[in-house]
């Protein structure tokens, strides 16, 4: 529906980047979470960077344990909303 969200946990080029951002800009979807994009790390210009409606989340290669995986995006979700820090947050300043 209009204004749904999209989260991709996913791999791989599944996910058309252009459509995407189609969809973003028009407010078919209001906001998008992403872990992985194409390529892999995306250059410091990639365009979802900057969006304001994306989250990038860092694609870290580790074992993901799924009894608590989704409890901690969760609590990471209420933090911003309620405009608390985030726990794992990334320095982009350091870079990717």
């Amino acid at each position: 529906p209009r204004g749904a969200s999209l989260i991709n946990l996913g791999r791989g080029a599944q996910l058309v980047e252009a459509d995407l951002l189609a969809a973003l800009d028009s407010g078919q979807l209001s906001q998008a979470v992403l872990d992985v994009v194409e390529p892999e790390p995306p250059a410091a210009d990639h365009p979802f960077w900057q969006h304001p409606r994306i989250w990038l989340t860092p694609h870290v290669g580790a074992m993901t344990v799924p009894e608590t995986a989704f409890t901690v995006l969760l609590d990471n979700i209420r933090r911003h909303q309620r405009g608390e820090p985030m726990q794992g947050l990334v320095d982009r300043q350091r870079g990717y």
